[in-house]
């Protein structure tokens, strides 16, 4: 049974209050100052257990520093390369900042100021993937039985306002390849007219290229957090098969000449894995810069765009949903229009004038004829 008992300390009276966990273990909280304020405890404890969500004070003293490592451990079913930005988001902002707080000492508006905070110096994304951790350490503790509610919890984030794409031309990404010279325009091309991620493009052997159906079978990618090469499966964990227009054969072609199937088809300067920051820096960049100076409707873009711009020339193509989706690996059609539903918009109008020529060839409009 719950009790409240006075003692004696060098400050004056206090209290403790005696009661039991919900798997009936003996515990006491003390240091109260008044009989009242030793009553509502045990009252809020009685509640709490009534309710189901009652939280073991001793187990909620661990600090935030303390428990991340475990929570960070506790994420096997991420990738590699999302694990690595938690890493980063948790030794830049998380830990330095709540890092020697208890987990019950961090409050909602705590959080929200902090979050103000952050959105004053960073992108909105990034502010957002740094919440992130924080609020996906609190959730652990709470399925833990460390804390009874989520101090992150209907804190308001900063809006993330989508960037435009920069869908490419034919003609664009032509120039593109061109300006970034003999030796990878072909990479600008295959990234442009596959749309597979830069990874897995990387990652691609030879054995993997069926020259005859001109099918990729992309079952792998690369990735270099923190500098490291991580080998693993594609983001989407799913292998899949992506064709390639007729006219890429010849420098695929090229690539794979002489060489083992279990080689990679696009190499770096020193024979390895082609890195992407490498690429950025010495090809892209100068050849969008120049691009751009030439051609005032070039879009500023990113070697990703590459992946934009391959959905949007096999929309324009006549290609369905299904295929793009296929092509680009994602989850689900549904994932392939709300990503590109801007790709569709102009299609609009052709819908209407090829419903009104199959209406009218049926002879639909004739049953308002007098």
């Amino acid at each position: 049974m719950a009790t409240v008992e006075p003692y004696e300390t060098a400050a004056g009276r206090r209290y403790r209050v005696r009661y039991r966990t919900p798997d009936r273990r003996q515990t006491d909280k003390r240091g109260f100052k008044t009989k009242r304020e030793a009553e509502d405890f045990l009252a809020t404890v009685e509640v709490s257990k009534l309710r189901g969500d009652f939280v073991d004070p001793g187990r909620s003293r661990i600090t935030v520093a303390e428990w991340a490592p475990r929570w960070y451990d506790s994420q096997l079913q991420l990738k590699v390369t999302t694990l690595a930005g938690y890493r980063q988001s948790l030794d830049k902002h998380v830990l330095p900042r709540w890092g020697r707080y208890r987990l019950t000492e961090i409050g909602h508006s705590d959080v929200q100021a902090w979050v103000s905070g952050l959105t004053k110096e960073l992108a909105p994304s990034t502010v957002r993937q740094i919440f992130l951790v924080l609020s996906g350490l609190m959730k652990f503790a709470i399925r833990d039985g460390r804390l009874a509610r989520n101090p992150c919890d209907n804190v308001h984030l900063p809006r993330v306002t989508r960037k435009s794409r920069g869908y490419l031309t034919h003609e664009q990404v032509r120039e593109l390849a061109k300006g970034c010279g003999p030796e990878y325009a072909d990479v600008v091309l295959f990234l442009a007219y596959t749309g597979v991620r830069w990874g897995e493009m990387a990652a691609l052997k030879i054995g993997r290229v069926d020259m005859l159906r001109r099918r990729l079978s992309i079952s792998e990618g690369v990735s270099a957090p923190r500098g490291q090469l991580v080998w693993s499966t594609p983001k989407s964990h799913a292998s899949r098969s992506v064709p390639f227009p007729a006219f890429l054969s010849t420098a695929i072609a090229k690539r794979c000449e002489r060489r083992a199937r279990d080689e990679l088809v696009f190499i770096g300067p020193d024979g390895g894995v082609l890195r992407s920051n490498n690429f950025r820096r010495r090809q892209f960049a100068a050849s969008v810069a120049a691009c751009r100076e030439q051609d005032p409707e070039f879009p500023e873009l990113t070697i990703h765009d590459l992946r934009h711009t391959a959905a949007s020339l096999a929309i324009s193509a006549g290609a369905n949903v299904k295929a793009v989706q296929r092509m680009l690996g994602h989850a689900s059609a549904a994932m392939t229009l709300d990503v590109y539903a801007d790709l569709f918009d102009d299609d609009l109008e052709s819908v209407a004038a090829a419903l009104d020529q199959r209406a009218t060839a049926a002879g639909v409009g004739k049953v308002w004829a007098g």
